[in-house]
């Protein structure tokens, strides 16, 4: 199967708003917080962890096969046409079957819906994060300045998709 493609399995998953009391979620955000403290020093982490995401205005989504979250991602305004993607992670045995393509063009798809003109994110540097660096530049991510009161280290970088004017 080509990188990227959707696992035939994904007719059987879908994309909803995350429950976080879900054990699974939960499992995965701990995945997330760890594996970026694992490559970027303490005070370079801006994942968001469980009591974060789900303060006003965060939006949760995951892929989930209806017992599990496989794949999750989450959404902020930044202002009125500009959003933030936050905690994509897919559980490692599943990474390479499309799902964190498909949470990050449902994210994409919901920020637009919105009236987003601009999607960005932040996320670290170096090798490890290269799988999903490829993810977003694939679909149109662009390196540019810090955001949102992000501070430019030799850990992060800053990638934004410009989406035009709103539908």
């Amino acid at each position: 199967m080509h990188p990227g493609t959707p696992d035939p399995a994904m007719a059987d998953l879908r994309i909803a708003s995350a429950d976080l009391e879900d054990q699974s979620l939960q499992a995965l955000i701990r995945l997330h917080l760890s594996a970026m403290r694992a490559h970027s020093p303490a005070d370079s982490v801006h994942a968001l962890d469980a009591l974060a995401l789900a303060e006003p205005g965060v939006d949760l989504f995951a892929l989930s096969d209806g017992g599990r979250a496989l794949a999750m991602g989450a959404l902020r305004r930044i202002d009125g046409t500009s959003f933030e993607i936050k905690s994509m992670r897919t559980l490692p045995d599943y990474t390479g079957r499309g799902f964190g393509r498909a949470v990050l063009e449902h994210l994409i798809a919901v920020a637009r819906q919105r009236g987003a003109r601009r999607v960005s994110l932040e996320t670290g540097s170096g090798a490890p994060f290269e799988p999903a660096l490829s993810l977003y530049r694939s679909r149109g991510f662009q390196s540019g300045p810090a955001f949102g009161g992000y501070a430019a280290t030799d850990f992060n970088q800053f990638l934004h998709l410009d989406l035009g004017e709103s539908q």
